[in-house]
């Protein structure tokens, strides 16, 4: 969904700026991630997308859930109902937390291989791709045998596609042309 991603940005930006320069980024990434798990509750959904409540009356709802919500929480869930945009909360939540990341250094990578990664391995490849983003790396793998062999490395916007079913992809293409 690149609208509710591009809408987002901007309080994403706004917010984690505030929170970069009060040194109150791991408290908002924490009330973030609570509120997006509220927002996206069947029933608060109901209630966030139900027009005849008002504004206030949404943000009160949100607000209440969240029991550990400071005065700056409470006015930014406050902005985002006045400008309609409460369900843009998960998405918002995302995007801090790839903004915290990459603050810290940090970024986590989904590696798909056909087979099961040893220790060893794993280990290698986290160097390796430490070594080539200039960041600490944390590796999740799975196991896809449909690849056929080799890896698909994943992380945020870049995704490295070396196995052996895009080559053959690629060559079949070659092939046809």
């Amino acid at each position: 969904m690149a609208e509710l991603n591009t809408v987002a940005r901007p309080y994403t930006k706004a917010v984690f700026e505030f929170a970069r320069d009060a040194g109150t980024i791991d408290h908002w990434s924490k009330s973030l991630h609570d509120a997006a798990q509220i927002a996206s509750d069947d029933v608060m959904k109901s209630i966030l997308g139900n027009p005849a409540l008002t504004s206030e009356q949404k943000a009160d709802a949100v607000i209440t859930v969240l029991t550990d919500l400071d005065e700056s929480g409470k006015n930014f869930i406050g902005l985002l109902a006045e400008n309609n945009r409460l369900a843009l909360i998960p998405e918002i939540a995302a995007q801090f937390e790839q903004l915290k990341a990459n603050q810290q250094s940090n970024v986590e990578i989904d590696v798909t291989t056909a087979y099961e990664l040893d220790e060893q391995q794993q280990q290698k490849l986290t160097q390796a791709l430490s070594a080539k983003l200039g960041r600490d790396v944390s590796i999740t793998s799975t196991v896809d045998k449909s690849i056929l062999g080799g890896l698909v490395i994943r992380t945020q916007d870049l995704v490295i596609d070396g196995s052996v079913r895009a080559k053959i992809a690629k060559l079949a293409e070659v092939l046809n042309s």
